[in-house]
């Protein structure tokens, strides 16, 4: 896909710059995933992270990411 933006963004803001933007929105909008935000932004998941820390952009991660994240844990501490 390839998108064109106004002017006055397009001379201010570097491809990488809009992508971030995207990704950001796209993450904070729940339209995607934090890996799927961090693929469009082009960082890692580690990088894209510390960029949503930077801007103080909670993650989203509740009771039920909780849950999996513990299962998994306990699933590596029974190998």
């Amino acid at each position: 896909m390839e998108l064109t933006l106004p002017t006055p963004f397009s001379e201010r803001l570097s491809r990488e710059d809009a992508a971030l933007h995207l990704a950001i929105g796209l993450f904070v909008t729940e339209e995607a995933t934090l890996g799927q935000a961090a693929q469009v932004s082009g960082l890692s998941q580690a990088a894209f992270l510390r960029e949503l820390g930077r801007r103080r952009i909670p993650i989203h991660y509740g009771p039920d990411e909780l849950a999996e994240d513990l299962e998994v844990v306990e699933s590596l501490l029974m190998r």
